[in-house]
């Protein structure tokens, strides 16, 4: 039986940040069309592992959207780009 890793998808925000809500919203309405594809999971930036994280990532807003740790958005994108990028994945 062969079973893939899922691709994970980081996204970095905080609890201040409005922006964040409308993505993390957007992302889990996006990641069930990819059944167990992806991943999901978040990354405080104001916590010490996640400025840590940040600051090796070179992340220095939020939302930062990564996949497999790569930067792919460093905003919010549109439902299509989202979807368009979890597809190239």
């Amino acid at each position: 039986m062969d079973k893939k890793t899922p691709v994970v998808i980081e996204m970095f925000y905080t609890l201040t940040c409005p922006n964040c809500k409308v993505l993390k919203r957007m992302i889990k309405e996006a990641i069930p069309e990819f059944g167990d594809k992806f991943e999901f999971k978040t990354t405080l930036a104001s916590a010490p592992i996640g400025m840590i994280r940040s600051m090796k990532m070179g992340i220095h807003s939020v939302p930062t959207l990564l996949i497999n740790d790569k930067i792919v958005f460093r905003e919010v994108p549109s439902k299509q780009e989202l979807i368009n990028q979890l597809k190239l994945d």
